[in-house]
């Protein structure tokens, strides 16, 4: 009964979700699921911040190496925390800071991820290298159409084309935002969403049906 009673509220909920959706009589099932569903996500940050002061406290208590990284996450835990419950939870500061969560999210989390992110370009300039190397027929076109696209959607690669002789007449930057950005590069788009999403359905179907049972733990 472990693993059939999960199957189950699996089943019953997904079936409800799917009829609400196309039965508008029954459409206050759904709001009602959306209910329990913020509920169990809201315990479900509960026990992972406990579980992420657990774990960490434990590698601070043993001094395991990299325990420092360990202690600063731990410390903007807590604080975050603090300043979100226990200091002018319902206003503002009279100043233009907002609320010190406000501060923290401004001027530490937002600047942080920022240069997280920002570290993304050197693995994209890294994958794209390796990418564009004609190595065929496919890999040539690509390498081409990148170049064409990075080169004329900056001023420089304008400039460079309006010097040509004959060229210049022909609207460079139309083409590129009209047939290669607007057509090739959409319909690849689209192709792609419309596989995942046939994937995603196939996959739902397979939790739904319980044939996929790896939320549940160990396989059976």
């Amino acid at each position: 009964m472990k693993r059939e009673v999960p199957l189950i509220i699996t089943f019953v909920a997904g079936a409800v979700m799917i009829v609400q959706f196309y039965t508008l009589p029954l459409s206050w099932l759904g709001d009602l699921f959306n209910d329990f569903f913020n509920i169990i996500v809201t315990c479900a940050y509960v026990l992972g911040a406990a579980s992420l002061l657990i774990a960490n406290g434990r590698k601070i208590q043993r001094q395991a190496p990299g325990w420092g990284y360990n202690a600063v996450l731990l410390l903007s835990l807590l604080a975050t925390l603090f300043c979100g419950f226990c200091i002018f939870p319902q206003g503002g500061l009279p100043t233009d800071a907002g609320t010190p969560f406000d501060w923290i999210f401004q001027n530490v989390y937002t600047p942080m991820s920022a240069a997280t992110y920002s570290l993304l370009a050197f693995y994209i300039a890294s994958a794209s290298y390796r990418a564009f190397r004609a190595r065929s027929a496919e890999a040539t076109i690509l390498l081409v159409t990148a170049f064409m696209v990075m080169l004329f959607r900056i001023p420089l690669g304008e400039l460079l084309w309006e010097q040509l002789p004959i060229l210049h007449y022909l609207d460079i930057g139309d083409f590129i935002e009209t047939w290669i950005i607007g057509g090739f590069n959409t319909a690849g788009q689209r192709a792609i969403m419309l596989g995942a999403s046939v994937g995603l359905i196939s996959v739902s179907l397979k939790i739904l049906l319980g044939i996929e049972r790896s939320y549940l733990g160990s396989a059976d």
